[in-house]
């Protein structure tokens, strides 16, 4: 499931790409799919690195990659391990809603990124995330859950008032929306719901299958009920 539009993005040869709170490595996979790039997955949990360094092996393996390199790091992104403006794009995707301070993370993604170069963030839509609180609580208090939920204008003005300029926005992902709601309906960890698991098997298959009806549905939807939102800026 990729959420930032790569192609919206003047990424050449040469650049360094960073996925922070890379998470499984979904980013960092698609970034090194990119000509020439070099693309870092970074986070704070060990087992999920694991999972990411798996993935980009498995990607050498098969040749699905752009013929540049790849690095996995434990980082915390309060207090980045890079060197100031190291990066030619900063990825932040479903991170910033985790954490309690957000101040120093943003500080330290903007400080990582090369001047003149883009951060692209994105996090849960208003909406659709308010509904899952509605639904549940446990969905909120849950252990590594959500702690906030950002307006768009809100997440907007905390990263331009560290430096940035935003310059695109879009939704993401309505198909994935009812399924939160479905499963925040009948409890966060359940794990024996029939509609959940059909509906989890439907988003599956969709994700490997992409056919061209749901991407067009999704496409329509997202105006409407996008899960995530995704906003692109400039240092």
């Amino acid at each position: 499931m990729i959420t930032v539009d790569f192609h919206k993005l003047d990424l050449q040869p040469g650049h360094k790409i960073l996925d922070i709170g890379c998470g499984t490595g979904r980013h960092t996979c698609a970034a090194y799919g990119l000509k020439g790039v070099m693309a870092v997955g970074a986070d704070i949990d060990f087992e999920d690195l694991c999972e990411t360094r798996r993935r980009l092996r498995l990607h050498d393996q098969l040749g699905e990659h752009g013929g540049g390199l790849w690095s996995v790091t434990a980082a915390d992104i309060s207090c980045l391990p890079f060197k100031d403006h190291a990066f030619d794009l900063v990825v932040c995707s479903e991170v910033l809603e985790h954490i309690a301070n957000e101040t120093s993370p943003v500080q330290e993604i903007i400080r990582v990124l090369k001047p003149g170069k883009n951060l692209v963030v994105s996090v849960p839509r208003y909406g659709p995330e308010y509904i899952c609180w509605l639904l549940s609580e446990e969905y909120h208090t849950a252990s590594n859950g959500h702690v906030r939920i950002y307006s768009s204008d809100e997440i907007t003005a905390t990263l331009e008032k560290a430096g940035v300029q935003k310059w695109a926005s879009h939704f993401a992902h309505s198909l994935h929306s009812p399924y939160w709601w479905l499963k925040c309906l009948v409890g966060p960890s359940r794990q024996d719901s029939v509609p959940v698991n059909l509906y989890h098997r439907f988003l599956t298959w969709d994700m490997m299958q992409k056919p061209l009806f749901t991407r067009v549905l999704d496409k329509l939807l997202n105006p409407l009920i996008g899960k995530s939102v995704v906003l692109y800026f400039k240092k």
